[in-house]
């Protein structure tokens, strides 16, 4: 846990607070176990903290107005609540959330928030052909899961990858391009067309790996050319029913049918491929 605390304060460069409080007792235990375990560990220029709720809230929430980051180190019940608040109080929802667990045998959980409710969206989705679930957690969670993979085994084209991954979010987040609430407007398949274009886009301008650059550039340019029929193509199918075939066990063939209903995307998709 406090390992954890310090490679990711290392990371990203962002102070760690220990969210504990010393008059209470289990805390108290926890604090001694903190300042055991610390010294253990590189932590030269990092900010590492310890502070109560109430002070570690207040810190959170002024850097926050900043646009300051922070990492919030907690167990796991208060991490859950924390991961509701937050977005919730920012961003009016805890879909745009991303938590970092350790595994015990070296790999990593990364958890995002729901994108909605499923039974709900699926129902939507069978009665109009509208898939209102929103993805930007699950495209969150990629990027950490590259980043581990590219550390734990030095393969530096995953850390293009990631690195790449994190501006297309920023960007998808600046043209909002979650799916909207009705039908007509985009859902999760034009959500996931945009990521696909702007991580494209990403790769093909970077400059770490050209091989990368090379292979995505006609990507880029085709799906940013065909950006309008392409999503005209995806709406155009909303409004009528949908069968995929079951509920808990949908037909992979019917099911791959309604989420990839552009054939000008999934002839992009196939060249690069």
């Amino acid at each position: 846990w406090v390992k954890l605390a310090v490679t990711r304060a290392r990371a990203t460069g962002d102070p760690a607070v220990f969210w504990l409080d010393e008059t209470r007792a289990h805390d108290a235990n926890l604090i001694a176990k903190v300042k055991q375990y610390l010294p253990e560990h590189d932590t030269e220029g990092l900010d590492i903290r310890i502070l109560a709720p109430e002070e570690a809230t207040r810190l959170s929430v002024e850097r926050i107005r900043r646009g300051e980051n922070t990492i919030s180190v907690t167990g796991n019940v208060l991490r859950d609540y924390l991961t509701d608040l937050f977005p919730i109080l920012e961003l009016g929802t805890s879909a745009k959330m991303l938590s970092v667990v350790p595994l015990m045998a070296g790999g990593g959980l990364f958890e995002t928030g729901a994108g909605g409710s499923a039974p709900k969206h699926v129902q939507q989705l069978v009665k109009e052909n509208y898939l209102r679930w929103d993805s930007l957690g699950e495209f969150f969670a990629l990027v950490p899961s590259l980043e581990q993979y590219a550390e734990a085994t030095g393969n530096t084209r995953a850390k293009v990858l990631a690195d790449t991954l994190d501006r297309a979010t920023a960007t998808f987040l600046n043209e909002d391009k979650s799916p909207t609430r009705r039908v007509g407007g985009i859902d999760n398949r034009g959500s996931h067309f945009y990521l696909s274009l702007y991580w494209a886009q990403e790769l093909a301008r970077q400059t770490d790996d050209a091989d990368l650059a090379k292979a995505f550039a006609q990507l880029a340019e085709t799906l940013a050319g065909s950006e309008q029929q392409i999503v005209d193509e995806l709406n155009a199918v909303q409004g009528e029913p949908a069968d995929i075939g079951g509920y808990y066990q949908p037909d992979p063939a019917k099911a791959a049918a309604v989420m990839r209903p552009s054939a000008t995307w999934n002839q992009a998709l196939a060249a690069l491929s």
